[in-house]
């Protein structure tokens, strides 16, 4: 590989936008790689910026570390992904995709009347939660109306800076 393949960190952080302590971060998780030059400084290879491109719009769709580092796995490390490999691991998520933007829906659709948390204030709440049962339910803590996909709590150290 020719030495101008390879990006330095600030140029990385310039293109992809994200902070040198994410890169850094992402490289301890083993979601991107760095070689190191004689002096000890990171190079990328430029593949990287699609990597930290898909790190983005995963963790914006919601998936966790984890599943981002799953989906990263399934991309070769012997070379440059094409746009074969990138549209295999993309079909992985577009069911969470269609299940977001259903809820999402379905929360602008009756966010006049009712977000769907249970609380009782408005004569609506009454009607969709009689008797406050809503309160009895130990599986479903906070807005228990919510559509599931927008009552995914973050995993504790999944958290996508």
């Amino acid at each position: 590989m020719d030495a101008r393949d390879l990006l330095l960190i600030g140029e990385v952080v310039r293109r992809s936008g994200f902070a040198a302590s994410a890169l850094r971060f992402y490289e301890d998780q083993g979601l991107i790689t760095a070689t190191r030059s004689p002096g000890g400084q990171r190079r990328y290879e430029r593949n990287v910026l699609r990597r930290l491109a898909f790190i983005r719009a995963a963790s914006n769709v919601g998936l966790t570390l984890e599943e981002i580092r799953d989906e990263l796995s399934r991309l070769p490390s012997n070379r440059n992904p094409t746009k074969a490999d990138w549209h295999r691991i993309s079909r992985h998520w577009r069911g969470r995709i269609d299940e977001q933007i259903a809820a999402l829906e379905r929360l602008r659709d009756g966010l006049e009347s009712c977000i769907g948390c249970g609380c009782l204030s408005l004569r609506r709440c009454a009607f969709s939660n009689p008797g406050d049962l809503a309160a009895q339910s130990p599986d479903s803590p906070g807005a228990a109306y919510l559509p599931r996909a927008l009552r995914r709590a973050p995993r504790s150290g999944s958290k996508v800076p």
